[in-house]
């Protein structure tokens, strides 16, 4: 959970900053890497990739999923799991399904339409099902319509078994089995975590009872023990064997680079020219956020810093809690020194949490405040966000860059370093809209649910479903990004294909 040692592993950017990439194939091969760490560490399931969708800009856990989008977060899934389980290992897509809030999760209930289910929140794990077949998906806490996810008969067999063809076992999230045979009886295998033999227990007094068939136990066994005893040994042939740290640092910033967004280059002040005079100004430039917080953090085996030679450095705020009048004093003075400022934004740890949603989508207070003063003694600002999720931007116009590299793990301070100085060409594309302010999202009037029942009100109308319909305007529009490089066409010919497909719900 993060809150003990764990042991060293490579810290790759977040799902929410591979989206960005739009590359399945960048993770089918970040997979293959964290498949061979797991293995090496003797971890038969990987539990991930995270798979919700991000329905508000406040869950909690969005850092983890990979985009407002089903399809493009599915093939990116996909890709992941084809790769963790190259060698033997099962991955664990999660969290299945409707896990769009933090608040309440163990109890919330998600009240949504059977369209709206399988078209926003099922695509993804059908494409990731049906095209890379996980062993295993993690059960999700929360009931949907009426029933918990762990014990949904209608969600774990019809669904997920029946006509996505899933032959794995599935697994809870810790804490989410509210009725083990309940679970067992409907398609569910493994209880975690341990409730020390009791469970076993009522499995056994309910094949007495009659309430559970001994013919569904023996099923359940079966179908866990088809994953397990074969994983089981492929762990045994990587167990111990200790992965190559530097190749799997570099392949950390091969990810990072290729999902750095470019969002604003007025003037092309980007990228550094060589006999520039930058000021570096920003808690976060001293001490980068490039992960989450809590049950995903890991200890990396090392970690880069930004290694500029610059005229000088100032935190300007602190990294939470209210601003400092003389802290941010100082990176006025700083800023009046430079030709150039990279100012470091980014929300802090506790603002992207599991456990936790976030209480708004401004960037704190003391940070809009310092971009105010330092763009008023230096208009060459060049903003440097790190972030796992959308946020407000009211102070845009006073910055003449911004570029974002969203959590990008260990090596991803090299890797921004080499785009702002142009050795790499910034190329993501938002995975996710930007609203002008929160209240433009369509859920903004009832997130998250503070009562049982979370209304899936704007049915099909996530992200840029609602904001294209609704004519309302963003602030950066799902797949956008920039580059260094001028692109241009002409002459286009389109053909149009029509064809009929008949699908059955």
């Amino acid at each position: 959970m993060g809150l003990n040692g764990s042991l060293p592993a490579t810290c790759f950017p977040t799902a929410a900053t591979i989206a960005n990439s739009w590359d399945p194939a960048l993770g089918e091969e970040i997979g293959q890497y964290l498949g061979e760490e797991a293995a090496s560490q003797g971890v038969g399931v990987l539990l991930g990739p995270g798979l919700n969708i991000k329905r508000s800009p406040l869950c909690g856990r969005n850092f983890e999923y990979f985009s407002e989008d089903p399809y493009l977060a599915g093939k990116m899934a996909a890709g992941y799991v084809r790769g963790i389980q190259k060698n033997g290992i099962s991955a664990c897509p999660k969290h299945f399904a409707c896990n769009s809030q933090e608040l309440r999760r163990m109890a919330s209930d998600s009240v949504l339409d059977e369209r709206t289910l399988r078209e926003i929140y099922l695509t993804g794990f059908e494409i990731a099902v049906k095209e890379s077949h996980p062993k295993s998906i993690m059960s999700s806490y929360n009931r949907i319509n009426g029933i918990y996810a762990n014990e949904n008969y209608h969600l774990l067999q019809e669904i997920l078994r029946d006509e996505f063809g899933f032959d794995g076992f599935v697994v809870s999230d810790w804490g989410a089995s509210n009725d083990h045979v309940e679970g067992v009886r409907t398609g569910s295998h493994l209880e975690m975590s341990t409730t020390g033999g009791d469970s076993d227990l009522e499995l056994v007094e309910a094949v007495k009872s009659g309430r559970l068939s001994e013919d569904e136990l023996n099923q359940r066994v079966d179908e866990l023990l088809d994953v397990i005893l074969p994983v089981t040994e492929a762990v045994k042939k990587y167990e111990g064997k200790p992965f190559d740290i530097d190749t799997h640092h570099k392949m950390a910033a091969k990810a990072a680079g290729e999902s750095i967004v470019l969002l604003k280059n007025e003037g092309n002040i980007l990228p550094l020219k060589k006999g520039t005079k930058v000021a570096v100004i920003g808690e976060f430039a001293q001490k980068a956020r490039y992960q989450g917080a809590r049950s995903s953090v890991v200890n990396p085996t090392k970690l880069d810093h930004y290694p500029l030679d610059v005229a000088g450095f100032e935190p300007g705020y602190p990294r939470s809690g209210k601003g400092d009048p003389a802290m941010q004093a100082k990176a006025v003075e700083l800023a009046k020194k430079a030709d150039i400022v990279l100012l470091y934004i980014s929300l802090d740890e506790i603002s992207e949490s599991e456990g936790l949603d976030r209480a708004g989508m401004k960037l704190p207070q003391s940070q809009v405040d310092l971009i105010e003063a330092v763009s008023a003694i230096n208009p060459n600002v060049v903003a440097v966000m790190s972030a796992g999720s959308s946020v407000e931007m009211p102070r845009l116009d006073k910055c003449k860059a911004l570029i974002h590299g969203y959590l990008c793990g260990q090596a991803g301070a090299g890797a921004m370093l080499q785009a702002i100085l142009g050795e790499i060409n910034p190329s993501g594309k938002l995975a996710e809209s930007y609203p002008i302010k929160y209240e433009d999202t369509p859920s903004a009037p009832y997130f998250p649910a503070k009562q049982r029942t979370a209304e899936y009100r704007e049915g099909l109308y996530v992200g840029y479903r609602y904001f294209e319909t609704a004519n309302v305007p963003v602030l950066f529009p799902f797949g956008f990004g920039l580059s260094y490089t001028s692109f241009q066409y002409s002459d286009l010919k389109v053909r149009t294909c029509i064809h009929k497909e008949k699908r059955t719900w």
